[in-house]
């Protein structure tokens, strides 16, 4: 597949560049870890670890070999580093609640002179705040989805390597935004009440409902620049786009429904129902979501520093 007269060098450059970014996170979020876990045992178990790495090595899988060689012979290729990217690698990072070990993970001197007074910023805050927004997340996330699949833009990005990173940088980063109200990674507070979750992740299966079954009702081959790709599996193109489309659609379904179905019972559990009564006889269950409740980890930081 050509790439018009953009440096043929540019993937392997953001490839070079992703890797050194991997390569860095991951000791710092360990040495962070073993810091905090001093001082927040349950929060930073041997799972939350073995989670963000699991996470960090589905993102590499994701842009690395054998996906992304593969992503323009084959669109099935191209649904299995959009789910990496976007349904499997955001949520096992968030589940290991990074902003902490990440943060204390670093050389003093840059978190307390760099990190904390940016992100102590006032206009960063009101940014994050906006960007963590349940709202906001579930309509980035299925505009991204949306968007990248429109025919005309698909057939862009695979002909630019600059629009297919992009496309690449928006699955990951909006999948982030996307699980961040389901994970709510500690120390971030809530903004919705809990019992929103489900309904927000049953809701996301709708887009991918959607695309999904337009992919494998569809008589035709909607991407025409599978067409004259070499085959990377023993399937026609019309073969290759039926299966991507269910293979996006059942493993999306299962993705969103597990956590909605794990969270509906916890919150139908005698234990939590007792928990939420008390909460609102106190006034306390709305009062953990307000706009403001954001800025109490960045107000905290320094105090974690020391």
């Amino acid at each position: 597949m050509t790439h018009g007269h953009e440096p043929v060098s540019l993937l392997k450059f953001t490839a070079t560049v992703v890797d050194i970014l991997l390569m860095f996170a991951v000791p710092i979020y360990i040495r962070g870890w073993f810091l905090e876990r001093n001082n927040f045992p349950t929060q930073f178990s041997i799972y939350k670890l073995a989670s963000f790495l699991l996470g960090i090595l589905s993102a590499w899988i994701a842009i690395g070999f054998p996906v992304e060689p593969l992503v323009h012979l084959s669109l099935t290729f191209h649904m299995v580093q959009h789910l990496l990217l976007m349904a499997i690698a955001p949520p096992l990072i968030l589940f290991g609640a990074p902003a902490l070990p990440l943060l204390c993970g670093l050389p003093q001197e840059i978190a307390n002179c760099i990190v904390i007074p940016f992100l102590k910023w006032n206009v960063v805050k009101r940014i994050l705040r906006l960007l963590t927004h349940p709202a906001f997340c579930w309509f980035g996330a299925a505009f991204a989805l949306i968007f990248w699949h429109i025919p005309a833009v698909f057939e862009l990005a695979m002909r630019s390597q600059w629009l297919h990173l992009l496309e690449r940088i928006s699955f990951f980063g909006t999948g982030i935004l996307f699980w961040w109200p389901v994970i709510q990674p500690f120390p971030s507070f809530a903004r919705w009440p809990r019992g929103m979750i489900p309904v927000y992740l049953f809701a996301a299966t709708l887009p991918c409902d959607a695309l999904s079954a337009f992919l494998v009702f569809c008589d035709r081959v909607v991407y025409t620049s599978y067409l004259h790709a070499p085959r990377a599996l023993n399937l026609s193109p019309l073969q290759d786009q039926d299966f991507a489309g269910a293979l996006m659609w059942v493993t999306e379904t299962i993705i969103l429904m597990v956590p909605a179905v794990v969270i509906t019972l916890k919150l139908l559990s005698p234990r939590t129902s007792h928990h939420d009564a008390f909460a609102v006889q106190n006034g306390d269950l709305w009062s953990r979501h307000t706009d403001d409740t954001p800025t109490v980890f960045f107000d905290t930081l320094p105090r974690l520093r020391r």
